[in-house]
């Protein structure tokens, strides 16, 4: 990137780590922009190419908090111009960002191939649940097949009830977003030792699967049962796993090593089970006992009694409670900016910090600044109509802790 870009990126993205790194977002749902609002997240200049008459979530845009900290332009690609317009976006940009299925970039003229003709050093990151080759790959998908054939979904729940839907946090944005900004800053450290570009393919089964590595080397050793509900950590031992309270709410406990199972056995009041812990005949009677102690009380009080311990017990909170957990208040884990609360950036810099800058960035309303910005003038013609103004990226920092 040359110095006049630096300043002029800079200028827009703000603190954070990436600071001086421009992105170009090919507009999608799901893991490809939430992997966007990351890299957004830690400073890079996101630059998002929506399309005419929308194409995201069925929310209000104003509350699509994965497009926080990034700047919007509309496009439409299927247009005479409209692969011209991105790819001189891609050639001023050091990562690329789109979740089509495998061949349709290449079919609008923006595939890898057109985008490396012009920027040899652009890293171009795809996002696909099932990824670019495979029988699979052109078929329609979402985050529960994709972690069901990686024997991931299979994992989850009680072993007598059908497996549990983890929301879609274990595929798409665990197994898909993370990995797609992992690998596309590795591949833009290569970029930028080398000067050349490359592709990286981030599929959720892939992502998913290796996110279950400790898991096969258990199975391998005999340390893990290939059935939901048997093992140390998906619910079968009863000294890692929820229990129901006297109102309603949930304990979750995770006492697993014996200092930590000691304190929270004395703290239940049954510590006549000190011993039971590895008897795994015993963990029937266990597990109800430790249930029947837990219907005894309600959430709060038993909160109160596990508060300041190293019992590993902590209360189950719904999204609207997790915000007010006083940990978490503490650390300013969550923010408030535009009257929505949401989860701060994450992880945090010491020399480098991280904020929430501006908000969801409304459709096209950031390309007279982007075209100015990034140099690109004919993203000026043919503007739609807006309604709204976004807030600037160089809005003050909002109330709360900077990740």
């Amino acid at each position: 990137m040359t110095a006049a870009a630096a300043a002029g990126t800079a200028g827009t993205a703000g603190h954070g780590p990436l600071a001086g790194v421009r992105v170009v977002e090919l507009a999608g749902i799901g893991p490809g922009p939430f992997a966007a609002m990351l890299l957004a997240d830690l400073g890079a200049d996101v630059v998002r190419v929506d399309r005419p008459n929308g194409g995201s979530l069925a929310i209000d845009p104003a509350c699509d908090i994965t497009n926080r900290n990034k700047r919007s332009v509309i496009v439409d690609l299927k247009a005479a111009d409209g692969a011209e317009r991105v790819l001189a976006l891609a050639e001023r940009a050091d990562i690329l960002v789109e979740g089509f299925r495998p061949g349709v970039a290449e079919r609008l003229g923006i595939g890898p191939e057109a985008c490396h003709a012009r920027n040899p050093g652009l890293v171009y990151g795809r996002m696909t649940g099932w990824g670019q080759d495979g029988p699979l790959a052109p078929r329609a998908g979402h985050d529960i097949a994709y972690i069901a054939v990686t024997g991931t979904l299979g994992m989850i729940g009680a072993p007598d009830e059908p497996p549990a839907v983890p929301a879609n946090l274990v595929g798409d944005y665990a197994g898909g977003s993370l990995y797609l900004v992992v690998g596309v800053l590795a591949a833009l450290h290569h970029a930028r030792a080398t000067g050349a570009g490359q592709v990286v393919d981030a599929a959720i089964v892939d992502g998913t699967a290796h996110l279950s590595s400790m898991i096969h080397g258990m199975l391998a050793a005999g340390g893990w049962q290939d059935r939901r509900g048997a093992n140390l950590l998906d619910g079968g031992c009863p000294y890692y796993g929820t229990y129901e309270t006297a109102d309603g709410g949930y304990m979750a406990v995770g006492a697993l090593e014996g200092q930590f199972y000691d304190e929270f056995t004395e703290l239940l009041g049954l510590g006549e089970y000190a011993s039971a812990r590895k008897d795994l005949s015993r963990w029937g009677e266990l597990r109800e006992a430790v249930a029947a102690r837990f219907k005894a009380r309600t959430r709060e009080e038993w909160t109160a009694v596990f508060d300041g311990s190293d019992a590993c017990v902590a209360p189950v909170l719904s999204l609207r409670e997790a915000p007010h957990h006083p940990h978490l208040a503490a650390r300013g884990t969550f923010t408030d900016h535009g009257g929505i609360t949401q989860p701060a950036p994450a992880p945090r810099f010491s020399a480098t910090p991280t904020t929430v800058r501006g908000g969801p960035a409304l459709p096209g309303t950031g390309t007279a600044d982007v075209a100015r910005d990034w140099d690109v003038p004919d993203l000026l013609e043919d503007i739609p109509e807006l309604k709204g103004t976004p807030e600037p990226m160089g809005a003050p920092e909002p109330k709360g802790t900077p990740a």
